[in-house]
């Protein structure tokens, strides 16, 4: 039996589809994805289509933008949806009497929540379902981030789960950046006052109270000293010096 059951139409969805297929098939095996194109045999199109939609654990409705209102090949200027005929909505019929789970699968983010008043009676249960999202540029993940939902909802999936889960737990790369006492906000998603912070200190650092003393400290009444060796003159007075490059990122 397979697990899976892709629902689709072969007009914005088949990209999708086949991707589904794949990669579901990847991780759960071979024979868990019901996809027509490989699945049914010569000469035995209604029957396999009937039984795959009643028999899956998971059916995947595929909705792409223009899902909703694609024309019905048959009958110029109607929609395909309300065709008792149409395979895409008699699959879904199928799932819902024989209580498969049914995931509509958005396709891009133009797709809008399913309205159930714009589709046929026999199917505007699939609205009320719980729906995810996909798009072209991060398939792969969001498959992969699928099959981690599915494993939850589906025990027959997580006994043949091989893995292959999305790290959806890995923090992002912090933004370091340096605030002092006098400063109010944040470091990455700490919020509020904060002390001195310090990213990568490449030499001498002081962060509390009092004077700061690098090398030999010389306590006097104002007259000169030098300490050390004094190749290159003495140099006496006050001056800033502009660190070279600008903030590590």
């Amino acid at each position: 039996m397979h697990e899976i059951f892709v629902n689709y139409r072969t007009k914005g969805g088949k990209e999708v589809a086949y991707s589904c297929d794949r990669v579901l098939s990847a991780r759960f095996g071979p024979d868990s994805v019901f996809l027509a194109r490989k699945s049914i045999e010569p000469g035995d199109n209604t029957g396999a289509l009937v039984r795959a939609a009643r028999r899956s654990h998971v059916l995947l409705a595929l909705v792409d933008e223009e899902w909703l209102d694609a024309p019905d090949r048959d009958r110029p200027g109607r929609r395909a949806l309300d065709n008792p005929q149409d395979w895409v909505r008699r699959e879904v019929e199928e799932a819902l009497v024989s209580g498969v789970l049914i995931v509509p699968l958005f396709i891009g983010r133009r797709v809008e929540q399913l309205d159930p008043r714009r589709l046929p009676r026999s199917i505007a249960e699939i609205a009320e379902c719980q729906y995810t999202r996909v798009e072209l540029h991060s398939l792969e993940t969001d498959l992969a981030r699928l099959g981690d939902r599915l494993v939850r909802l589906v025990p027959a999936l997580a006994s043949l789960d091989r893995g292959a889960r999305a790290d959806e737990s890995a923090p992002a790369e912090p933004d370091f950046t340096v605030r002092n006492d006098r400063q109010s906000g944040g470091i990455g998603q700490v919020s509020g006052n904060v002390g001195t912070y310090v990213h990568d200190a490449r030499g001498p650092l002081h962060t509390g109270d009092g004077d700061q003393i690098n090398g030999t400290q010389i306590n006097g009444d104002g007259t000169n000293h030098i300490a050390g060796d004094n190749h290159g003159g003495i140099r006496q007075g006050f001056g800033t010096r502009t660190p070279r490059g600008g903030e590590e990122r």
